[in-house]
């Protein structure tokens, strides 16, 4: 019983991790925007890598546990 709860917990983790690195932009966003012309204002720039950081930062915690849930379900 134990074992299908932890399953469907990793399977779960692994859609979410899924969605926050889908979520993220690319590292070459921001070049080929100043490149291409585009006038953001500096309130939308800050809001873009308030953003993207959060993202990341989530990302972080979600492998991680990903990854520690992953190996305790090799262990049970």
């Amino acid at each position: 019983m134990v074992k299908i709860i932890l399953s469907v917990i990793l399977v779960v983790l692994a859609l979410a991790l899924i969605a926050v690195v889908m979520l993220q932009s690319g590292k070459s966003a921001g070049l080929s925007g100043s490149i291409a012309g585009m006038a953001d204002t500096f309130m939308a720039k800050n809001k873009a890598k308030g953003w993207d950081a959060k993202l990341a930062r989530w990302t972080k915690w979600v492998a991680i546990g990903f990854m520690l849930l992953a190996l305790v379900l090799c262990l049970v």
